[in-house]
C-alpha cells in the first residue's frame, strides 16, 4: 500500500499533517484559544509546525506505553488539542476513541467497559471530575496532558521522547472511533476505517474544486467529531488557511472574524442560530464570507436568510444532510436571491460521489408529505460497525441499505424532505421540525423552539427567547393559530436546554422531564 495520507482508497489520520506540510508547510492556522497539551505553542501555527507537534506528541504517547492496535480514549476539555492528540494517537497505530467532554461519569464508564480496558488520555480537571469512577479497573493506563497526577502518566514529563513514523492499518481496520449524539440514551461507538473516511471526502472535494480561489476557513464544530477529521484533512490537503474557533459566544466570534476575515465558515446549525443576530452588528463580522456550510442537522430558514444578508459578497449557504454513521448524504446551496423561498425540510439532492438515498414505505403506500417513508442510505462511506454492539449495527442494515432513523419524502423535483426522527414523531402534529421553522420565522424574539412529546401525547412547544425575556403570549397565539393540536408553550432559559456535544437538542430528555415533573418556567 502506498504511504499516502489521503488517496483514492484511504484516509490515514496519523500522516495527514506530515503529508500536508510537504506541499503546504507555510499555510497558517490561527486559534482563538491556547492548547492545553502545548501551552507554549501559541495561537498561530503553520502546517509544518502542526506536523512537528503531532510527531512530538506521538512520540510521547508511544513512550507512555501505547501500542499499535490498542484503544486510546481521548476525553478532555474542548480544545483543538483534542484533534492534535487523536491524530498523534493514530500516528502510533493505536485507535483514538473520541469521547466528548460533555459525557457524564456513568456514561463514560459504560463506554469504556465496552472498549475493554483502553488507555485514557485526559486532563487534570477531568481526572478530578472522574474521581468516583474505578479508573484502575476500567483502563489500561491513565495519561494526563498536563503535569503529573496521582496514578497518571504525564505527557509533559515525556517531552523529548523519540518521534515515531506513521503506522498504517489496513483499509478496513478501525482507524478512529467516535460516538453518536446520545439523544436517546447511551451513545453508540461508531467505528470508522481509512476507506470509509476517505469516501466521505469525495463530494466535498468536488465542491471545493468549484471554488474560484483559496479561502480562509473558519471551523466551529466539536473537535472530536468525525466531521472535524474530514474538515481538517480537506483544509490541510488543499492548503487552505484555517481559523479554529473554540469560543462560540457571539461577541467572541464577532471579534475573531473581524480580525481574521474568513471566506468560508463551517459551523453547527445551532451555532449559526446563536450568531444570527450578528447580522445586525454594524461592524459586519460576516462581510467577508463567501460560503457558509452546515452539517449534522437541518437549519432554520430564518438563520440562512439573515446570514446570507450579512455578507458583502455574493454568498451561498450550503446545507448538507447526514449523520455520524453515514457522513454526507445529500445537500443543496441557498443564495440571497432565493433564500426567501427556502423550505427548511428540503435538505437536498444527491451529492457527486456521495450516497444513494431511498425511501421505504411504512405501510405499503407511496411515501409523501402526509405519509412519510423511512430514509435509507447506501455507499462506501457508511461506518463499519458499532464497537461492541454488532447486533445493534446489523439491525439498521436492510438489504445492504443503512436505515438512518429519519422519516421523509421526495418532492416532485427530487429534493429529499426530512420531516422528523422516527422516534420523535408526535401523533397528530405532522412534522415538528416544520412547525419549528415556520414559527421561528414569525417570532424573531425566539432563539430556539423545540416541539416534543408531552405526557398526554400532545406536542409541547419548549421556547427560549433572546436574553430569556418573557414570551409575549398574544404574539405566540397569533403565530401558532394554524396548529391547534399544540399544547401551551413552556418557556425555559436557553442555558437549561439539554444539548449534545454537537448542540443537538435532546428531545427525548425533554419529554422525560415533562413526564416526571413540569419544567420550570423561565
Amino acid at each position: 500500500m502506498r504511504r499516502n495520507s489521503i488517496h483514492k482508497q484511504g484516509l490515514y489520520l496519523g500522516s495527514v499533517p506530515e503529508r500536508a506540510a510537504v506541499a503546504n508547510g507555510s499555510t497558517p492556522l490561527t486559534l482563538d484559544h491556547d492548547l492545553d497539551v502545548l501551552p507554549g505553542a501559541g495561537r498561530h501555527l503553520t502546517v509544518a509546525e502542526l506536523a512537528g507537534h503531532v510527531e512530538d506528541l506521538a512520540g510521547r504517547i508511544s513512550a507512555a506505553g501505547v501500542k499499535a492496535g490498542e484503544h486510546v480514549v481521548v476525553h478532555k476539555a474542548a480544545n483543538f488539542d483534542v484533534w492534535l492528540l487523536a491524530t498523534a494517537v493514530a500516528r502510533t497505530g493505536a485507535v483514538p476513541v473520541m469521547l466528548s467532554h460533555t459525557l457524564d461519569g456513568p456514561t463514560l464508564a459504560a463506554l469504556m467497559e465496552r472498549l475493554d480496558k483502553p488507555h485514557l488520555l485526559t486532563d487534570g480537571p477531568k481526572l478530578e471530575a472522574l474521581a468516583e469512577l474505578p479508573l484502575a479497573e476500567l483502563t489500561r493506563s491513565v495519561i494526563s496532558v498536563g503535569e503529573s497526577a496521582p496514578g497518571a502518566i504525564s505527557l509533559a514529563e515525556l517531552a523529548g521522547s523519540p518521534g515515531v513514523r506513521p503506522s498504517l492499518q489496513g483499509l478496513d481496520e478501525p482507524a478512529v472511533i467516535t460516538h453518536t449524539s446520545g439523544t436517546t440514551g447511551i451513545p453508540k461507538l461508531v467505528v470508522h476505517t481509512p476507506r470509509t473516511m476517505r469516501a466521505r471526502l469525495r463530494p466535498q472535494l468536488v465542491l471545493l474544486a468549484l471554488m474560484r480561489k483559496r479561502e480562509t476557513v473558519a471551523i466551529h464544530i466539536a473537535f472530536g467529531h468525525s466531521r472535524m477529521f474530514a474538515a481538517m484533512a480537506l483544509c490541510l490537503t488543499k492548503g487552505m488557511p484555517v481559523l479554529l474557533v473554540n469560543r462560540g459566544a457571539p461577541e467572541d466570534v464577532a471579534e475573531f472574524f473581524l480580525k481574521h476575515r474568513p471566506g468560508l465558515i463551517e459551523a453547527l446549525p445551532n451555532s449559526f442560530l446563536a450568531w444570527e443576530n450578528l447580522a445586525d452588528d454594524p461592524r459586519k463580522p460576516f462581510a467577508s464570507v463567501k460560503y457558509f456550510s452546515s452539517t449534522f442537522d437541518a437549519i432554520h430558514p430564518r438563520t440562512v436568510r439573515r446570514l446570507l444578508g450579512a455578507s458583502a459578497r455574493r454568498a451561498q449557504f450550503f446545507q448538507i444532510y447526514g449523520q455520524s454513521e453515514v457522513g454526507p448524504a445529500v445537500g443543496r446551496p441557498y443564495y440571497r436571491w432565493s433564500a426567501h423561498r427556502m423550505d427548511g425540510r428540503c435538505v437536498g439532492y444527491p451529492l457527486p460521489g456521495s450516497a444513494r438515498v431511498r425511501l421505504v414505505s411504512q405501510n405499503g403506500k407511496r411515501p409523501s408529505a402526509q405519509n412519510p417513508g423511512l430514509i435509507d442510505a447506501r455507499w462506501d462511506g457508511i461506518a463499519k460497525t458499532y464497537h461492541g454492539e454488532q447486533e445493534r449495527y446489523d439491525a439498521n442494515v436492510h438489504d445492504g441499505w443503512w436505515r438512518t432513523g429519519d422519516v421523509g419524502y421526495r418532492s416532485k423535483f427530487g429534493c429529499l424532505h426530512m420531516l422528523d426522527r422516527e422516534i420523535d414523531m408526535i401523533p397528530g402534529v405532522g412534522s415538528s421540525l416544520e412547525i419549528e421553522d415556520l414559527v421561528l420565522d414569525k417570532l424573531e424574539e425566539l432563539v430556539e423552539l423545540v416541539v416534543v412529546l408531552g405526557p398526554d401525547s400532545r406536542g409541547v412547544p419548549i421556547v427560549c427567547t433572546h436574553g430569556d425575556e418573557p414570551l409575549d403570549r398574544d404574539r405566540w397565539r397569533t403565530a401558532v393559530a394554524a396548529y391547534p393540536q399544540l399544547a401551551d408553550p413552556i418557556q425555559i432559559p436557553l442555558a437549561e436546554l439539554p444539548r449534545t456535544a454537537t448542540m443537538k437538542t435532546r428531545r427525548v430528555e425533554l419529554s422525560r422531564r415533562l413526564e416526571e415533573k413540569p419544567l420550570r418556567q423561565g
